[in-house]
């Protein structure tokens, strides 16, 4: 270990021009040098993967937590017993707040961003409301449904998302643009009609779900649009996860209100229902740091595609691991949304070439 040094130097004088001079002295401390270990260990493990192998390796944890987490909230709230989507959901805020919390002030994977006013807190709020709604009425979806069905719902967000652009900033798109949602709502109805589960309740909860979403993300480029009220979408999840947990407290302990004695006498006649649940609100949370990782190490225009190719990969792992009946017709309607969306982003594209 190499000892810190010190130099002591006059200020206001030249030992060359007069030595008799008096000053007070001033200690400068140099900084240790660090050893060849310390240095090498500055370097995190990143930087050891090629470019091409650190973007595949966290397309494919995008991969897995997003269909991870509809398979394990399908398992729990379908197979399992486990019928409260509305406390998974609040576990899966809590978990939101708590990672987040971590991964931003201590591992620091993105600068801290602070609330800088009271109208910036109750715009967040507005946003966690409808987080809230979005995210519930899709957990409660897979109680009634199947997988590949939500997915093939969840598909139709462009759709529902242009309404809400339309309805409330009156931002009109291009006749392409809306030319392309027809294949996206006509494939929905083509697998509504076929699909051999259907269940109502879950269907509208499940297009509940998709405008939710639709509607946080027109209201969240309304509401946060000075560029001091922006926010990283980690900060953002920082604050919206634990207003989300505070306001679906109230509604899980009125609705569930056996929810905490279910799940006590289910953790003491079978433990793997807590590995289940704290497994389950992980992979929630990996699939949020996961979007940040890939727009990051890509563009949002590849999270986008991504995306649309999920919806196919989950509806077909969940077909093969939960054997639901599938018709041709049904898989025909999916892969027509799915078109409809691919359609749809590429309109969009040139849409946005033309007016720049």
């Amino acid at each position: 270990m190499v000892e810190a040094q010190t130099w002591t130097t006059r200020r206001m004088s030249n030992p060359r021009l007069d030595s008799t001079t008096t000053a007070d002295h001033e200690v400068l401390d140099i900084p240790v040098t660090p050893t060849g270990d310390v240095r090498n260990s500055i370097y995190s493990v990143g930087s050891h993967l090629s470019p091409n192998l650190l973007t595949a390796l966290i397309i494919a944890s995008w991969f897995m937590s997003n269909i991870g987490v509809l398979l394990l909230n399908k398992y729990l709230l379908s197979f399992y017993g486990y019928r409260y989507p509305i406390f998974l959901t609040m576990l899966h805020m809590v978990s939101c707040a708590c990672y987040s919390y971590v991964a931003i002030n201590f591992l620091e994977i993105v600068p801290r961003q602070h609330i800088l006013s009271r109208k910036q807190f109750f715009k967040i709020f507005a946003l966690s409301v409808i987080f809230c709604f979005s995210v519930v009425c899709g957990n409660t979806s897979l109680r009634y449904i199947p997988v590949s069905f939500n997915q093939a719902i969840g598909a139709t967000t462009p759709f529902f998302t242009a309404i809400f652009a339309f309805l409330i900033t009156c931002k009109k798109e291009s006749a392409e643009v809306y030319f392309a949602l027809l294949p996206v709502v006509f494939g929905i109805v083509l697998a509504s009609n076929s699909e051999p589960l259907f269940n109502l309740f879950g269907f509208l909860v499940c297009i509940g779900s998709t405008a939710g979403r639709a509607l946080k993300s027109v209201v969240q480029g309304i509401l946060l649009t000075s560029e001091a009220e922006k926010l990283h979408s980690m900060n953002l999840l920082l604050y919206m996860a634990p207003m989300a947990a505070m306001i679906l407290l109230p509604f899980t302990l009125y609705i569930e209100g056996n929810v905490a004695r279910v799940t006590l006498e289910k953790a003491r006649s079978d433990s793997f229902i807590i590995f289940l649940l704290v497994g389950n609100a992980t992979v929630a949370y990996l699939v949020n740091l996961t979007n940040f990782l890939v727009t990051k190490h890509t563009s949002a225009l590849t999270l986008q595609v991504l995306g649309n190719a999920k919806a196919a990969v989950a509806a077909f792992v969940s077909v093969m691991i939960f054997r639901n009946p599938v018709t041709v017709m049904g898989m025909t309607g999916f892969a027509v949304t799915i078109m409809g969306v691919v359609l749809y982003s590429e309109a969009k594209k040139r849409s946005k070439v033309t007016t720049h």
